[in-house]
């Protein structure tokens, strides 16, 4: 007999509660690094106009066929699909995120990892809401490069947002940041996910500061361009495989 207590589908099981039956209780968010924050479940649902700014203009260069990594209740892929006739394939790891998207009228939408993807390729892959934070930790960067190069069309493009945790250090008079390296990099963290008294695993999660996109990048053959910089040390690249 297994007695393995299975991860719940902390956000699928909020994404179908509010779609389902209105319900707007948040997603906890708990981290050993910062007190216990929230998700609203709404926010998840928002539309084009409701999006922050980096976002639209992630979804404005998108083209052709998209991969829409971590769709969550699908907000990106419904606008892509029907106001941009795009055709767009969703993944998500919730079954319940995907339930939903299926339901909201995403053609083609998957309850499968970007990590176990491995036929099809596409033109536009698209990483949004931190989208570096699928990697976990900076040496699997490498492993994450490989996977984009597996699945892009010749001249395709990732679309990719982050954000430079640089700004929970205090600056020293002259304005520089001492970040003890010993601790790692200062952007890999961990987190757990609550939603009515269920709490899910222990995951990592990586903010990564655009230098060292650019870095990772060039290593694996990619060239990588700041699209746009946000409010509060977010930003929004593109990233594309070098021609040899």
């Amino acid at each position: 007999m297994n007695n393995e207590k299975k991860n719940p589908d902390i956000f699928g099981n909020a994404i179908k509660a509010y779609f389902e039956q209105g319900e707007e209780e948040d997603i906890a968010v708990h981290s050993p690094d910062f007190d216990d924050d929230v998700i609203p479940v709404a926010y998840l649902f928002r539309n084009y106009e409701k999006m922050p700014p980096l976002e639209k203009k992630a979804l404005q260069l998108c083209r052709e066929k998209v991969l829409d990594v971590g769709c969550g209740a699908g907000s990106h892929s419904l606008y892509l699909q029907k106001e941009e006739n795009l055709k767009v394939t969703a993944i998500d790891t919730s079954e319940g995120a995907i339930e939903v998207c299926k339901k909201r009228g995403i053609t083609d939408a998957r309850n499968v990892a970007f990590e176990e993807l491995s036929e099809e390729k596409f033109d536009t892959i698209l990483l949004l809401m931190n989208g570096t934070g699928i990697v976990g930790k900076m040496n699997r960067l490498d492993d994450f490069f490989y996977k984009l190069k597996q699945l892009l069309n010749p001249g395709g493009q990732v679309i990719i947002d982050s954000s430079d945790l640089i700004y929970l250090f205090e600056a020293d008079e002259d304005g520089g940041v001492w970040v003890d390296s010993a601790q790692g990099y200062y952007g890999e963290l961990s987190y757990s996910l609550s939603y009515k008294g269920e709490t899910s695993e222990v995951f990592d999660w990586l903010y990564l500061d655009y230098d060292s996109l650019s870095l990772a990048a060039a290593k694996n053959g990619f060239s990588c361009e700041l699209i746009k910089e946000g409010e509060h040390y977010d930003y929004l690249a593109k990233l594309t495989i070098n021609e040899k």
